[in-house]
């Protein structure tokens, strides 16, 4: 894998920041040139232009804009649009070229054109330059991504903001679109400034917020780590003696050669029954990954060629749900554009890939309405309303069945409901702009659904970290109904979670913080899962293993766990690479470093029940003999510390310098 160097790293997260004021500052213009902030239109409007205004306010109500349709003028265009239009627009231009620098933008007739090429065409196209002829290339490329009917898309930037984008879309460095980090470094730099807002404000983190405040981009190696000591070691426990189908440089193995992490018995054995979820997919880094290793298993075992090969892959294994819309979006070009590199341009299955955080835009009955008078659809769109009301701030820790026991929406099987959904979502309502906006949304809360209520045999992802105290009321009040022992975090709250997606048999690999290991707070949660699953791989990597500075000061480890009660005498692989203080070293720690064994059961030996990658000597702990309430702390400092000129002699062997942080 090409990883971004850094220096094009931060010029990228420059840029970025840069593209951000200025699509927000175009997309403000143009809301106002279409009078969006006005209960009436103006009389120079075109029909064109009075349709598209009424269709983006509209969206702005399913935005969640609440004075739309009060009959009265506002001051400015709704925020929330701004910031969608804003997003839409430079992402078609972003996208664009990263399709162009790799020779994949298609022209409609199906042939591969170049940024200059769209320029000479943008005239006859009737574009104003080449890089919005681009940006429209690539929009058919990916109509899941931008919709031609959405209206966000069909807005227009005056000349001097579409201008300032592409200047700066110019002057990033060809690297940038040929690195395979650089969508999710992308997402994450674009969210900076709200991520700053929010937690300069201080207030409870829930729904929009909850995206900007948690996202951080996952490290390769720890991608790599975890798929190869899940999917690699499966593969390999399957097929002993042969010739690795791709490199797997962070599968570990014992001293006869078999996988340290286990086999996975509990696993299909064929690759083509495999199903493998990110239940928190970001940009899809862990998806494009697996797809790497997926695609070569199925080509090996099924002799499919490339394109075949990874068509299948994308139908067949991967699935993938996000809470940020934007976020699956990208996800979605990120699998797609993996999968046209590596066999060509060609039209792709859909991927299993769905937003678990849509908000629904509409009240209870407005929803329900889209069934007509199939009162049997109606309760079950009533269903998923109820179901979904809190999605924004629950995203993929819903679960339906649960939250549904006892509801008729589930007499019948998951498969006779999604049809009849899909039927009422079919009508055709393109002359209604608030049911086409409605209609749209709920048919993606359909999907969501449908994923949400299936299992998997390996859940991977790097969690979301949210300490309790900072989440707003409906996420805390739902972790603590369904996730009890684990409701502490946030992360631990989607450790519980992803092992109720799991198959029996079935396996999660996260990334997660490190405290859960040891804190009392976390006791209940140790001990049911050394009860309940079979601990796999503990690598504690502590500090500074990512390289963002946004992760400073986060400690994290990463998990393998089996969803099977575990053996009496089974012992897990571990491996210690907190030392390091640069990622690299940990990833170097974790490819070539000692392996340690624990057994499982030993662990409830330990006082609390604390995950220990040590065999402890025998006798008692100091516990036993004595009690520490509470170590150092700044309340100590009037009685153990004094001023230069209370001393008379400062080198008196009892006195000593104290360093500390300066008051200014």
């Amino acid at each position: 894998m090409s990883s971004l160097p850094t220096e094009a790293r931060n010029f990228l997260e420059r840029t970025v920041i840069a593209a951000r004021d200025e699509a927000e500052k175009a997309a403000h213009a143009a809301l106002i040139r279409l009078a969006v902030h006005h209960a009436q239109p103006y009389a120079t409007l075109s029909a064109e232009e009075r349709v598209l205004r009424n269709r983006l306010r509209a969206e702005a109500r399913r935005l969640g804009d609440t004075t739309e349709g009060q009959g009265r003028d506002r001051s400015e265009p709704p925020a929330a649009l701004v910031d969608e239009v804003a997003y839409v627009q430079w992402h078609r231009m972003l996208f664009a070229r990263f399709l162009a620098e790799n020779n994949l933008l298609m022209h409609p007739e199906g042939v591969a054109v170049t940024l200059d090429e769209c320029a000479d065409l943008a005239a006859d196209a009737g574009e104003p330059d080449g890089w919005m002829l681009a940006a429209r290339y690539a929009a058919i490329m990916l109509p899941g991504i931008f919709r031609q009917e959405d209206p966000v898309t069909q807005v227009r930037f005056d000349a001097s903001g579409r201008l300032a984008l592409e200047r700066l879309l110019n002057d990033l460095p060809a690297t940038v679109f040929t690195a395979e980090d650089s969508l999710g470094w992308v997402y994450q730099f674009w969210q900076t400034k709200r991520k700053k807002e929010v937690n300069a404000s201080g207030a409870k983190v829930g729904g929009a917020d909850i995206s900007p405040v948690t996202q951080l981009f996952t490290e390769h190696y720890m991608v790599q780590f975890l798929l190869h000591n899940s999917l690699g070691a499966w593969w390999v426990a399957r097929h002993p003696g042969e010739a690795l189908p791709t490199e797997v440089d962070y599968l570990r193995r014992n001293e006869d050669g078999q996988p340290a992490a286990g086999a996975f018995s509990g696993w299909p054995e064929r690759v083509s029954e495999l199903r493998v979820l990110d239940p928190c997919c970001g940009s899809g880094h862990f998806l494009v990954a697996a797809f790497a290793l997926l695609r070569r298993f199925r080509m090996m075992e099924e002799g499919l060629d490339e394109a075949e090969a990874g068509d299948a892959v994308i139908r067949d294994n991967l699935f993938g749900l996000e809470l940020d819309l934007r976020c699956t979006q990208i996800a979605v070009f990120a699998l797609a554009f993996a999968a046209w590199k590596s066999g060509g341009y060609r039209e792709l299955p859909l991927p299993n890939i769905a937003c678990s955080g849509l908000p629904v835009g509409a009240d209870e009955e407005e929803f329900t309405a889209l069934a007509g008078k199939d009162w049997e659809m109606a309760a079950m769109l009533r269903s998923l309303h109820r179901m979904f009301a809190h999605a924004p701030d629950l995203g993929s820790l819903i679960d339906p069945i649960r939250a549904t026991e006892g509801d008729n929406m589930f007499a019948l099987p998951w498969a006779d409901v999604s049809p009849l959904l899909e039927k009422a979502l079919a009508k055709d309502r393109t002359d209604d702009p608030a049911a086409s906006i409605f209609g749209a949304t709920a048919k993606g809360v359909a999907r969501a659904a449908d994923l949400l209520t299936r299992h998997y045999h390996l859940v991977v992802t790097n969690v979301p970290y949210l300490a309790r105290g900072k989440q707003d009321a409906a996420l805390r009040r739902h972790i603590e109904t369904f996730h009890s022992d684990a409701k502490a975090d946030l992360a631990t709250a989607f450790v519980d979670r992803c092992l109720r997606f799991c198959a029996q048999g079935g396996t999660v690999a996260v990334v997660t913080p490190q405290n859960w290991l040891f804190l009392g707070s976390y006791k209940k949660l140790r001990e049911n899962l050394l009860t309940t699953t079979t601990w796999n791989v503990v690598a504690k990597l502590g500090e500074n293993g990512f390289q963002s500075s946004q992760a400073a000061g986060a400690f994290i480890a990463l998990f393998v766990l089996t969803n099977v009660v575990a053996a009496s005498a089974h012992s897990f692989v571990g491996f210690e690479a907190s030392g390091p203080r640069v990622p690299a070293k940990k990833a170097d720690c974790l490819r070539f470093g000692p392996l340690q064994r624990a057994v499982q059961a030993a662990q409830f030996n330990n006082p609390t029940a604390k995950i220990s990658l040590e065999t402890l000597t025998t006798g008692p702990f100091l516990s036993k003999f004595v009690t520490v309430h509470y170590g150092s702390k700044p309340g100590q400092t009037n009685r153990v510390t004094r001023f230069f000129w209370e001393i008379d002699r400062l080198n008196e062997a009892m006195w000593v310098l104290m360093e500390s942080t300066p008051d200014i």
